[in-house]
């Protein structure tokens, strides 16, 4: 068979400044926020209740916390957990961790006193950053572990005329103090703790659905040759006080990298603490004015749905990127309509990607459905996750990406390791196929790819499906076994409706009809269930896991 991928079909449409090779700057984090906190000191770098914290501010605040990691023992390489929502105290620690030579985690706050547990102990990590409104969930578990510093911020630091935050209650045998009062006394003098390029710089947790989450080790090189990348491919320079606008958590990679990239460059950023209040952001949006935006599809579509979000003038945003989940190709141009034609930009990337591997070009051709190109100097062909033969094109496969983003491994996880990453590609677990002009579409998962008697039933299609109906919000398909076909399994469907469309038997049938005339017939959902809302994560991604836990209890 021809292997098309090493042909690179892509490279053709790149956009003009894009090559297909980069040079590489062997610049650490720290050095690189360094330049861009020397280059635009008076430059606003956060955005938070109306407080502007300069660049300036942030590299004193930031010298001072690194410093109190320094004072309290922390070394080289040893792991600070970050459990906070977008405040101005995670920015801070993610530019002081990395002046103080250490890695952080990013911990999420929805995660049970179990998966929290299982975080810190196996990342090692010796030191926490939480906040008034989180600290009793680390507070019931940082006992099984190795953390003996836990430092508090609050909802209100920074906060214009509001008081610090103090620490909620005392944690025996551990050091438990206030944001502030861990820095109060500390010199603002620069630290800077010599790293490579090959040192750790975050561990980021990931997976879980056959076991308990890996964490995947990222390297100074590899984060950073994805910022230079994601960059170059933007067409972004920074700078120029130019505001980024993400409603993503910091604690997900996704979050992290928009910023810390921002923070590289010199650009400023609003703070976005609470992700689900939809009239905080539109606020937000129309103050501010952001240049660049990243969400989830999610919070574009509920978006879609406020008038005040469509009357907002977009003259100044420049992209905005869509990424984690699908976004219904059928909703772009409506979206386009409110930000302005060729704007909206579709990418995929994971965690062990650092997370992007490809994207839609910021000029170029978008194509609806498609998460674009792969990056420069990256690598992406599709298999046959049975036999390892290449996919043919346009035929599906799993994804395999290989390039300077891709980690270093799974920490402490050599068999894991072992099976993700084959040769220097990293099996992504994702079904994709790739078309003539070498963009990519993400199909499906691999886990949740659903056989029906033989045949390959793609349930991320047959969710777009269904978002097409005119009465579905929102839906998402899963597999179950068939009792009277052993290896078969059965399509279930759980779908949110719009409002004022009735939950009925005729309507399941009217959904079922529609499908009926759509897809083939053993994609068709032998059970539809109607939902308030599905569960989703922290950045907004449907748990299909979950999902399949409520639909199938009772099912035989």
């Amino acid at each position: 068979m021809t292997d098309v991928y090493s042909q690179k079909p892509w490279l053709k449409h790149y956009d003009d400044h894009v090559p297909p090779n980069l040079d590489y700057k062997d610049k650490t984090y720290a050095e690189k926020f360094r330049e861009a906190a020397e280059a635009g000191a008076d430059h606003t770098a956060l955005i938070y209740a109306d407080k502007r914290i300069t660049f300036g501010e942030l590299d004193r605040l930031s010298n001072q916390l690194a410093a109190y990691l320094q004072s309290i023992g922390m070394q080289p390489d040893d792991v600070v957990g970050l459990h906070m929502l977008n405040i101005p105290a995670h920015y801070i620690a993610i530019v002081a961790v990395q002046k103080a030579g250490c890695v952080s985690t990013g911990i999420s706050p929805l995660l049970t006193p179990h998966e929290m547990e299982h975080q810190l102990k196996d990342s090692g990590a010796r030191a926490v950053l939480t906040m008034d409104l989180l600290f009793e969930g680390i507070a019931g578990v940082v006992d099984a572990t190795d953390v003996s510093t836990v430092i508090v911020s609050g909802l209100g630091d920074f906060m214009p005329g509001a008081d610090p935050a103090a620490v909620p209650r005392e944690l025996p045998g551990k050091t438990a103090v206030s944001f502030t009062d861990a820095i109060a006394n500390m010199p603002e003098d620069p630290v800077e703790v010599p790293r490579t390029m090959d040192d750790t710089i975050f561990i980021m947790y990931t997976g879980g659905t056959t076991g308990p989450a890996k964490g995947a080790v990222l390297t100074q090189r590899n984060f950073m040759s994805n910022c230079q990348q994601t960059l170059t491919w933007a067409d972004e320079h920074g700078g120029k006080e130019d505001i980024g606008f993400s409603a993503f958590p910091l604690f997900h990679l996704a979050g992290l990298a928009l910023g810390a990239v921002n923070m590289a460059i010199g650009n400023g950023q609003v703070c976005v603490p609470n992700p689900r209040d939809l009239d905080f952001l539109i606020e937000a949006m129309r103050k501010y004015k952001p240049t660049a935006m990243v969400n989830v599809p999610t919070i574009y579509y509920e978006l879609l749905k406020k008038p005040g979000f469509r009357e907002l003038d977009f003259s100044d945003l420049r992209w905005a990127i869509s990424g984690a989940a699908p976004f219904p190709p059928e909703s772009i141009p409506d979206m386009a309509s409110v930000i302005g034609e060729n704007k909206f930009i579709e990418l995929y990337g994971m965690t062990e990607c650092s997370p992007v591997s490809t994207c839609n070009p910021r000029y170029g051709l978008k194509k609806a459905g498609s998460v674009g190109l792969p990056y420069p100097d990256t690598e992406v062909k599709l298999v046959d996750p049975e036999t390892g033969e290449l996919a043919a094109l346009g035929e599906p496969g799993e994804i395999c990406v290989r390039g300077p983003q891709v980690m270093k491994g799974y920490y402490n996880k050599p068999e894991e390791t072992a099976h993700a990453l084959r040769d220097g590609w990293m099996h992504t677990g994702d079904i994709g196929r790739m078309d003539e002009d070498g963009y990519f579409y993400v199909v499906d998962r691999l886990k949740d790819m659903v056989i029906v008697s033989g045949f390959k039933v793609f349930t991320r299609e047959l969710d777009d499906e269904l978002a097409k109906h005119p009465d579905v919000d929102m839906a998402a398909t899963i597999g179950f076994p068939d009792p009277d076909r052993p290896g078969s399994e059965r399509v279930m469907a759980a779908i949110v409706l719009k409002e004022g469309v009735e939950k009925c038997e005729a309507e399941k049938e009217k959904i079922l009809q529609y499908l009926r005339d759509t897809v083939a017939p053993y994609k068709v959902p032998k059970v539809i269930e109607f939902f308030d809302a599905l569960p989703t994560s922290g950045v907004g991604k449907i748990l299909k896991r979950e999902l399949k836990a409520m639909m199938t209890k009772g099912q035989t």
